[in-house]
């Protein structure tokens, strides 16, 4: 499989290099992520300016990385239109802080998976607490990906997962 990652907290965000470590033991990562923070900018797309493609080194081995000079829905377009890239599902996140209730129409993260979706591929969303840890994404964020990607992939939506920010240990269960 195929698995194009973006987020809207940008290329060097420490959750879209842990989503890009844990997507490899589902297929072949390319990652394209904002070269800045592109939080609640939702689906806004770059239109009257050039969007400048930057080959990265990033920190996770195997894994093909740019960044851009536009927006998370941009990171789509350009992965599609100018890498030519065909990827069978598209992760975003892992987004710092939640994205639930009305915050969802703001999101960069959610946005991204929705402009995949518009695009035929099916995309999950992920995000935790604002500055939480990592632990209990650690313990389930492969488990609940292949869940998601068992299921029937969605066409007129994306899997919105909200990781708490606590540690595994205080976790009482979850819902898949």
């Amino acid at each position: 499989m195929d698995i194009l990652i973006t987020n809207d907290d940008g290329i060097a965000s420490r959750g879209i290099i842990k989503l890009a470590k844990l997507a490899k033991a589902f297929g072949n990562v390319t990652v394209i992520a904002p070269k800045r923070q592109c939080s609640a900018m939702s689906q806004m797309i770059t239109l009257r300016c050039d969007i400048k493609v930057e080959k990265e080194d990033f920190p996770v081995e195997g894994v093909k990385a740019y960044s851009i000079t536009g927006t998370p829905a941009d990171c789509i377009k350009v992965g599609i239109a100018y890498l030519k890239l065909k990827p069978d599902y598209v992760f975003s996140g892992i987004n710092n802080g939640y994205n639930t209730g009305f915050d969802i129409a703001y999101s960069g993260t959610v946005a991204a998976g929705m402009e995949a979706v518009m695009n035929g591929i099916p995309a999950i969303a992920f995000s935790v607490e604002v500055d939480g840890e990592f632990d209990i994404i650690d313990g389930y964020l492969q488990d609940i990906t292949k869940k998601l990607i068992e299921r029937q992939p969605l066409t007129d939506g994306i899997w919105n997962v909200n990781f708490p920010g606590s540690f595994i240990g205080e976790l009482k269960g979850n819902k898949t």
